[in-house]
């Protein structure tokens, strides 16, 4: 009797979800002509008007982008019950060379943190005997590349556009890791760092049932979508502005492929601002509408979202000032080596 009761919870949950995935569906085909209809119907706004553009622009691509994030966001909070802080040191320990820092990488992508996550992490990693590099791999790669990153690509340039940033944020961590990893920079490591004992956390994650999953993933939508939803929205205006209002000849003067010094600047100015993926990659459509290059504004946001101030900061507190510089040097050239191939390329 009990277990047909589960059963029944279980089916209901899953009718939810595909009920939740026909309203989505429904949602997102309709969201433009809405926006035609609501933008010179109903607020009877003059096609062609800066104004009317960039309002446009923000009515559509909010609720556009906010349905993406929700949805992707459901199914990876799925699949982060599957990880936990300890399993995924478990699984770097022990792990050397080039092998490791593809792991980390891989590992960084799909487990739930973020730069200020840093210092947990670093303690964590070294009492594990997880060499430097590897631990460094793993950092990179989880604040840059992460499923609001991708959600926010994929709405607004394309599956194009999104697997070049997972693809090139993966060669950024996997090299640079190496390379720290090859310099045997371990001394520039807060020597405390070394004496400090981790208690083992609980791998609880890997006992939930279904229906405990599902659950997990309504939660990363109520607190991941809850905590940048506000971003999103002033990226946005800010893209908006951008938008109706910024000529194109300037930015393609400022960051098209023509202007040699475009990738280090874009580089140069994102390393001290503070955003994340929710707030950064709206602005970066508009400015590729504008005329910026693609590999530029993929500079231009890889340096702001995996070289935050911030996260320099809050690393400071358990590296070394040259260690700190030798891997912001390392990922700026990296970056910049994938700004100029794109612009290349594309």
């Amino acid at each position: 009797m009990r277990n047909k009761k589960c059963f029944i919870k279980q089916n209901k949950k899953i009718w939810f979800v595909a009920v939740l995935l026909v309203v989505w569906i429904l949602a997102y085909r309709v969201l433009l002509p809405f926006s035609d209809y609501l933008i010179y119907n109903v607020f009877g706004l003059e096609k062609g008007k800066h104004l009317t553009d960039a309002i446009w622009f923000f009515v559509f691509e909010f609720p556009k982008v906010l349905l993406l994030l929700t949805l992707i966001v459901f199914f990876v909070g799925i699949i982060r019950t599957f990880f936990s802080p300890e399993r995924t040191r478990k699984a770097l320990a022990g792990k050397t060379t080039f092998a490791g820092n593809v792991m980390a990488s891989l590992l960084g992508i799909v487990t739930p943190f973020c730069s200020c996550s840093a210092i947990p992490l670093f303690l964590g990693f070294v009492e594990a005997g997880v060499p430097l590099g590897i631990t460094f791999s793993f950092l990179i790669a989880s604040p840059m590349i992460n499923e609001v990153a991708v959600v926010l690509l994929f709405g607004m340039f394309g599956w194009k556009v999104a697997i070049t940033y997972v693809v090139t944020g993966l060669v950024i961590a996997i090299t640079a890791g190496w390379i720290i990893g090859r310099l045997h920079l371990e001394k520039w490591v807060e020597e405390w760092v070394y004496k400090t004992k981790m208690g083992d956390a609980g791998d609880e994650v890997i006992r939930l049932n279904f229906t405990d999953r599902l659950q997990s993933g309504f939660t990363a939508v109520r607190e991941i979508v809850g905590k940048v939803w506000l971003y999103v929205a002033l990226g946005i205006a800010v893209g908006a502005g951008v938008h109706g209002y910024v000529p194109e000849d300037f930015m393609a003067a400022l960051m098209g492929k023509s202007a040699w010094y475009s990738v280090p600047l874009s580089i140069l100015i994102g390393v001290p601002l503070y955003s994340n993926a929710a707030g950064i990659i709206p602005i970066v459509s508009v400015l590729i509408e504008k005329g910026a290059s693609l590999g530029t504004a993929l500079a231009f946001m890889m340096a702001v979202i995996g070289l935050s101030l911030p996260e320099m900061i809050i690393l400071r507190k358990v590296l070394k000032l040259p260690l700190i510089v030798t891997f912001v040097g390392i990922v700026s050239i990296g970056i910049m080596i994938v700004g100029y191939l794109f612009n290349l390329i594309f």
